[in-house]
Formats: structure tokens, sequence, C-alpha cells
């Protein structure tokens, strides 16, 4: 069965480039520009990773974040950060809010699949 990722950008570029990358290694891909959307997603069905940008209008990744891990829905689902942030100190508000993983713009191909395959094996 299909994995569901979930990316989370206001960047079309960025969630274009991740999808090119995916959708070839046969994961099923949902998309929001934002993180008021991403929540929506979340809400709406079974999703097994998500990846999101902080910095957005409207709602940025971090509160993205502790809306679903204080949330009911999917408040176990993996979480990979992919920001421009590189700060030891939104990296640690990021972890204490339970994000899972993280990665700096621009990504390397090989360690995103290194990060699937450490939470799909």
């Amino acid at each position: 069965m299909s994995k569901t990722i979930l990316l989370v950008d206001d960047s079309s570029t960025i969630r274009n480039m991740l999808k090119a990358h995916l959708l070839p290694l046969g994961y099923t891909i949902l998309e929001a520009a934002g993180g008021r959307a991403g929540l929506e997603q979340v809400k709406t069905g079974p999703i097994d990773l998500i990846i999101t940008d902080q910095n957005m209008p409207g709602m940025d990744g971090l509160n993205m974040v502790k809306s679903i891990r204080e949330g009911t829905h999917s408040t176990t689902v993996p979480i990979i950060v992919l920001t421009t942030e590189t700060s030891d100190e939104m990296k640690a508000k990021f972890r204490a809010a339970g994000a899972n993983g993280w990665m700096s713009k621009p990504y390397s191909p090989d360690r995103l699949d290194g990060a699937l395959k450490k939470f799909f094996g």
C-alpha cells in the first residue's frame, strides 16, 4: 500500500520539486500552501508523514506542529521540518513541539531518501 506524504510549504516550487522526487518512488502526495491548510488536510484522512516549512503566511510550521500534536488527529504522524531556518533555538522549539526530523533548504534528495527510510523502513 502506498504511503501518503503531506507537503506543507507556501512555495509551489518547493512542493513541485518534492513531488517530482517522491511520486516516482510510489508515494501518494497531498499538498497544502500553509499551516492552516496543512492542519485541515491532517483532519481529513490518514497521512503517513508530513514535510513542512517553518516560514509561511497565516500559520507557520511550528504552530502547525503544535496544533497537530495537541489535537485529536494524527498526533503521532512523523513530521520533518524542511526550512531555511538554521538556528539551534528554532530546532529546539520544533523538537519540543514534536517534530521528528530537520532538513535545511536546499535539500539533498539522498538525505530526504534517508529520512524516509528512517520512518518507512
